[in-house]
């Protein structure tokens, strides 16, 4: 129950949130939904006067659809025919009370009177505002579908019927029709009130409103028990809120309506006795976690990655890459000589800003938080860890100053590309080991095995490295801007087990650091003889699968194939062709084999290679020199 708790304790903490709109990246809006409310998008807008009289109405354009409504216990978990009315604003087969007078299909019962008895009743009780009664006056006539039909936003056939659909093709098709899905009965509508004489707030939107309803259901509520998240007695419940990845979303985190099944049964004779929550808990904790979700979560087949802390909700997430959290300290314009330990402290520093806001707090703790569902009832909490910010710190410090390399795929604000050194983002790692048309299933999968990687320190799952060090080792296959960055990032992989610098290591004389050496040298040495204006692949890299499978017979083909261009630089390829000796002469004989080559040689050809591109001009010098 702690991912309960902190949910509560994070809504508490915010409540001077509540109601108020806020909107990600010119999303669409979402607000810290207050207790006994929900969203719903709807379709049609009905004003009626202070005086309870229609005033005017019109379809809802989409992108101001969302709308906050208040709901009870019943009408949030309805489903099927049950008849359970939302207080307020509702589904026209709701609300109209002559809909069946204009041929609305009724599938059981008429939902009319159920929705006016709620209402009368929340209307005529002390914690009414006047707009409820306002709008309470003007439903109880029983005439919505006749105002609607008036005002020409719904339309009728030629025995006064509700139309479903238009079919008149030669008449432009009515806004309705475009928002109608499943039927005229399932259009959603909610209610304004209009003042001529002062611009009053809009219902949705009133906090009043939020007040009214809440004081009258909280008054309603079922019998009290201890609530296994706070420990208090309180009225709890047993339904608990859907919608929690977007307003359609019909999966619960807590159900117990298995009765007949074997849910609970055998241990519980009923659904309390496994989880009693109240009922006030639960709506916090579900709001505060849709209200996450919208912030600050990211969505990946419908899989949640959701990281806060209940006192600091702006906690640097562990999914993205070293530029996101840190670009000042990650860009790099010259070689990179320092160490990883070097780095680490340069980015602990670039952190600082986190560190100095959790200082003030005591209990100052990381939530992360990965949901996801397999049915579209039933949702799962697939991992869940609650850390002390300190040392959730260090442990992105610890990630960002290990799985390291330098990449050059990042934009920064101007568009242009930059280089930075740090660890690739999840997602990026994903496409790396699968490539870019990988699933988005895949590409969840991986992003929920890397989070124990960053967060507990656990190595690197095998099968995500080898992927990633197979797809750089066949570069033949991707275009170069795709290669280069899977080179990269298979390497920062790669490195976060070898902790080796991306400044060349002439001191390095492991076998599969050499081979990679000698096939870098032997890839420039070629690409200078080619000169800028040929852009095909050197045969160092169209052999570079060959070769970290058969190093030994494959160097043999690509020297043999250098001679050409070695020839073409004349005394200019003196420079590259001793490099290639003084490597090769490293490597004993015995080692000299076909034996597969590791991850390693990826760090080695991709150093090799950023050295002698960094010396492009001394190299020049020096091989004018030797002349």
């Amino acid at each position: 129950m702690s991912w309960l708790l902190n949910l509560y304790q994070t809504y508490e903490s915010n409540l001077d949130r509540v109601g108020q709109i806020e909107r990600r990246h010119n999303e669409q809006e979402f607000t810290l939904l207050p207790v006994s409310h929900t969203t719903q998008n709807a379709h049609i807008e009905v004003q009626v006067t202070e005086d309870g009289e229609f005033h005017w109405a019109d379809v809802i354009d989409k992108n101001d659809a969302s709308t906050l409504i208040p709901c009870t216990e019943e009408s949030a978990s309805r489903a099927g025919s049950k008849i359970a009315p939302y207080p307020l604003h509702d589904k026209l087969s709701y609300v109209a009370g002559d809909f069946a007078a204009y041929g609305g299909e009724i599938k059981k019962d008429d939902p009319f009177p159920s929705y006016i008895k709620q209402l009368g009743e929340w209307a005529e009780s002390p914690y009414a505002v006047d707009k409820v009664r306002s709008i309470y006056r003007y439903l109880r006539k029983g005439r919505l579908i006749q105002d609607l039909v008036e005002s020409r936003v719904l339309y009728v056939d030629a025995d006064n019927r509700l139309l479903d659909k238009w079919d008149k093709p030669d008449t432009p098709k009515p806004p309705v029709f475009s928002v109608m899905v499943g039927g005229v009965e399932s259009l959603f509508v909610r209610f304004n009130v209009y003042s001529p004489d002062k611009v009053l707030t809009k219902v949705w939107k009133d906090p009043e409103m939020y007040d009214s309803f809440m004081r009258f259901y909280g008054r309603r509520l079922g019998e009290e028990d201890y609530c296994y998240v706070t420990g208090e007695k309180r009225p709890s419940t047993d339904r608990h809120a859907n919608k929690i990845r977007n307003a359609a979303d019909k999966a619960k985190l807590i159900s117990a309506n298995d009765t007949s099944g074997f849910t609970f049964r055998g241990r519980f004779q009923t659904g309390n006795e496994a989880a009693s929550i109240s009922y006030e808990v639960s709506q916090k904790a579900h709001n505060a976690l849709k209200w996450l979700i919208n912030r600050q979560g990211k969505i990946v087949d419908q899989r949640v990655f959701l990281v806060w802390a209940n006192d600091d909700l702006g906690v640097p997430e562990p999914m993205g890459d070293s530029f996101s959290l840190s670009p000042e300290t990650t860009v790099v314009k010259a070689n990179i000589s320092f160490t990883n330990k070097e780095f680490a402290d340069e980015f602990g520093k670039a952190l600082g800003g986190y560190r100095n806001r959790l200082s003030s707090s005591m209990n100052a703790n990381v939530n992360i938080l990965v949901l996801d569902s397999a049915t579209t009832g039933r949702m799962a909490v697939l991992y869940y860890r609650n850390l002390n910010k300190e040392f959730y710190l260090n442990r992105l410090i610890r990630w960002h100053s290990s799985c390291v390399w330098l990449h050059r795929y990042r934009k920064d604000e101007n568009g242009e590309f930059v280089q930075f050194f740090g660890a690739p983002a999840t997602k990026d790692i994903a496409f790396a080991a699968y490539g870019p048309r990988a699933g988005e299933k895949i590409v969840k999968g991986l992003m929920e095995r890397m989070l124990p990687c960053i967060v507990d320190e656990r190595a690197i799952p095998k099968d995500i490295v080898d992927s990633a060090l197979h797809r750089a080792s066949n570069p033949v296959s991707m275009e170069k801007w795709e290669w280069e960055k899977t080179l990269s990032i298979a390497c920062a992989l790669i490195n976060q087990k070898e902790e080796k610098r991306v400044a060349l290591d002439v001191h390095n004389n492991e076998r599969d650091y050499l081979f990679g050496r000698l096939l870098a040298v032997a890839d420039v040495l070629e690409r200078r003889a080619l000169g800028s204006e040929e852009s095909r692949a050197t045969n160092a890299i169209r052999y570079m699968n060959a070769f970290s499978r058969h190093p030994a017979r494959t160097w043999a083909t690509i020297q043999t194939s250098l001679q050409p261009y070695q020839a073409r630089l004349g005394t200019k390829a003196t420079y590259w062709s001793k490099i290639i000796d003084e490597i090769g002469s490293r490597i004993p004989p015995d080692q000299f084999n076909n034996k597969p080559l590791s991850g390693l040689y990826l760090l080695g050809f991709y150093s090799q290679r950023h050295e002698l591109y960094q010396k492009k001009e001394s190299q020049d010098d020096a091989s004018e020199q030797s002349i």
